[in-house]
């Protein structure tokens, strides 16, 4: 057997599958490296549930990646093997929420039409903001997603961001651009809106950005993702995320990437200050460049002998985001809103906007139950009815502002001194359930079967979850941006020549974009680009 390769990648969540995917059809020799059973992280489906119910296990929704640079690269590749997407042409995201002065309920859903969105909010000085919020972001789009698309330790990359704004013309504002950008997402609404709809539409969308509604960034993230579900939609793969794995093996195994399954990495073996290869626990491997999807714990802490100087230190105070919990149900028939439009849309929030979710998340922080956690209602089998039998459903609730380990709850009902015990999750469940039945009555008689996947769950089923937290380290500005993970090792090439750090804890951080897999991917394989030649031409000769 040859134990000797171009490329290790060690993990195989999304950025290891799009880099192992674009350096393979390079002609590089790639073998991915995975403890588990299967290849995608937290990318999978089964039957989690009864027979015939297709339950996305974590990750769902595809708007990041199919908008991104990586399935610019790679679409073409996997829909040639099977990858299909299902997504709505009409409403894409709802919030629903009781009025906090009348108990009455209050809606707000967002359309692929920006303008049709805009038109039900209820003043008219908010519905010219909205569109005004997304062209601002459009105007600056080249700077936001070159940023998120590039190094940001490097000057090179950084000034041909900057050039390019230069030449767009879009100087004019740039500071009052940025201002907004590091806004909280609670702020960026306030000072944009007069009206309840946009904070209670994409407020708790800050979630699946690992931030909450108080936390900076927000001013750049909120409108992010609402251009990018008013562009893209909400695909699900058809079939289950499982799907979407398949067709990356495939596309891996057709050229010629070795996947070890069942193997652990135990060292990045270096000599000097040059990587030579993974030591696993199916044996050494040998190999000139070595990509780590792993938290910055496990490379600085455990995988690195001797890691760089300081790495290791601040690699244990490097600080994870709350945790999460995933509920899957099997329903003997879809859900039955109070406002039948909510029927028809992929996800709702159950949410009031950034005050119910900023204090579930305040509550997480302080290591309690949230008394009124914000729900993600995912409908999968509104866009793709082959996931459950006919006339039945599926249901993808997802919790994100729970602490992996309790210390109370603040609704003062359950008892958490035994952690995440089954009789715990039952609890919440039937919290969370209760949530729902306020605004869709009749949902838990409808329940046919349950799965529960605690913050707990989510560690032991992947480590790359620390305390529970699926996207990779808070991202909070201070390990954000430029200084992801942290100012010790921010970017992607390490202080270990060959030695290239990748995954949800790195630029531009988590989501389904495969972003730093491509960034990186794009390194490795292309040639210096103009800019690159004309920056070198610019040094001086040593002549």
């Amino acid at each position: 057997m040859d134990h000797s390769v171009d490329v290790a990648i060690i993990g195989s969540g999304i950025n290891s599958l799009v880099a192992a995917a674009e350096l393979a059809l390079d002609g590089k020799r790639v073998c991915i490296i995975e403890r588990a059973d299967r290849l995608g992280g937290f990318i999978h489906s089964s039957e989690r549930t009864l027979p015939g119910f297709v339950h996305d296990s974590f990750s769902s929704w595809h708007p990041l990646f199919v908008s991104g640079g990586a399935y610019s690269a790679l679409g073409k590749e996997l829909h040639a093997r099977g990858l299909e997407y299902c997504n709505t042409t009409s409403e894409v995201t709802a919030s629903v929420a009781a009025d906090p002065a009348t108990g009455a309920q209050r809606v707000v859903i967002a359309h692929r039409d920006p303008a049709e969105t805009a038109a039900a909010f209820k003043i008219p000085g908010d519905q010219a903001a909205y569109l005004a919020m997304l062209d601002d972001l459009g105007r600056n789009s080249g700077t936001v997603f070159g940023a998120f698309g590039a190094e940001l330790r490097s000057f090179g990359e950084v000034a041909k961001i900057a050039f390019g704004a230069v030449r767009r013309g879009r100087f004019s504002g740039t500071e009052a651009f940025v201002r907004d950008s590091v806004m909280s997402g609670r702020n960026y609404v306030r000072s944009r809106f007069d009206g309840w709809e946009a904070d209670q539409l994409w407020s708790p969308w800050l979630l699946h950005a690992g931030l909450g509604p108080d936390q900076a960034t927000g001013g750049v993230m909120l409108p992010v993702m609402a251009m990018s579900m008013h562009g893209f939609g909400l695909p699900v793969v058809k079939g289950g995320a499982a799907q979407f794995v398949a067709a990356f093996e495939s596309l891996m195994r057709d050229n010629g990437v070795r996947i070890l399954l069942g193997a652990e990495a135990e060292e990045i073996l270096v000599s000097g200050t040059t990587v030579t290869g993974v030591r696993t626990s199916q044996g050494s491997l040998s190999a000139g460049t070595v990509l780590a999807n792993v938290s910055p714990q496990a490379l600085y802490g455990h995988l690195l002998s001797q890691p760089p100087a300081g790495t290791a230190a601040a690699a244990e105070r490097y600080q994870n985001g709350r945790g999460a919990m995933q509920i899957h149900l099997a329903l003997n028939k879809p859900v039955e809103w109070l406002d039948p439009r909510l029927n028809r849309v992929p996800l709702v929030h159950i949410s009031n906007g950034s005050d119910s979710t900023g204090i579930a998340c305040a509550q997480a922080e302080a290591g309690l139950l949230p008394s009124e956690p914000t729900v993600v209602v995912g409908q999968q089998c509104v866009l793709d009815p082959s996931r459950a039998p006919e006339g039945k459903a599926t249901l993808w609730l997802q919790l994100q502002e729970l602490p992996f380990t309790p210390v109370g709850d603040a609704a003062g009902e359950l008892s958490v001194e035994d952690g995440w015990t089954d009789e715990l999750k039952q609890g919440y469940l039937e919290r969370v359930l209760a949530r729902l039945e306020h605004f869709a009555p009749g949902t838990r008689a409808t329940v046919l079967a349950s799965d529960i996947i605690a913050p707990t769950d989510l560690f032991a089923a992947n480590p790359n979850a620390v305390n529970g937290d699926p996207y990779g380290g808070s991202a909070e500005l201070f390990q954000n941006l430029l200084w992801r993970p942290f100012p010790q090792a921010a970017g992607h090439r390490t202080a270990i020549q060959g030695l290239w750090h990748i995954g949800a804890s790195t630029h531009p951080g988590p989501g389904l974009s495969g972003g730093s897999g491509h960034l990186v991917a794009q390194k490795l394989t292309t040639q210096p680009s103009r800019f690159s030649r004309f920056q070198a031409a610019l040094k001086p000769s040593k002549r």
